[in-house]
């Protein structure tokens, strides 16, 4: 597996008012952004915004005090790829909260617990490209 983080997901509780706080007063731009979830890219990876609720319910994890409703995801260049990490945290001793699935959003996805209960969600996005180094960049919405 890459030793690399492709992605973190912060779950919130209001998207239009983070939105506002990143954009209008970090002065941040969205590289993708819908209804529903807000992706920014940094230098290397990206940080996304999605609603507390709905990101408790696709990880297949209750925000109950060990969940704090933050993800942090590895991005697979395939599916395949993404099959193998997910069996590759599997047999090392992650707990498996869903295993890797086609999504609503046209990707694949799945997630995993570390022993300590962190989620990571390993997924293949096509509106993403993985450069040699590991870096996670999002292409232009067309």
């Amino acid at each position: 597996m890459d030793q690399r983080i492709s992605l973190i997901t912060l779950g919130v509780a209001d998207l239009p008012r983070s939105r506002r706080f990143y954009e209008a007063g970090l002065g941040w731009k969205p590289v993708s952004a819908m209804d529903a979830v807000c992706f920014y890219q940094l230098p290397g990876m990206v940080l996304g915004l999605f609603g507390r609720e709905a990101l408790a319910e696709d990880a297949k994890r209750p925000i109950d005090g060990t969940f704090s409703g933050v993800t942090i995801a590895i991005n697979g260049r395939d599916r395949a790829e993404v099959d193998a990490i997910f069996a590759e945290a599997l047999a090392a001793g992650a707990k498996a909260l869903k295993p890797p699935e086609a999504v609503f959003w046209g990707g694949y996805s799945g997630y995993f617990a570390d022993p300590d209960g962190h989620v990571w969600e390993v997924a293949h996005n096509p509106g993403a490209e993985i450069d040699p180094d590991g870096g996670t960049r999002f292409l232009p919405e067309a």
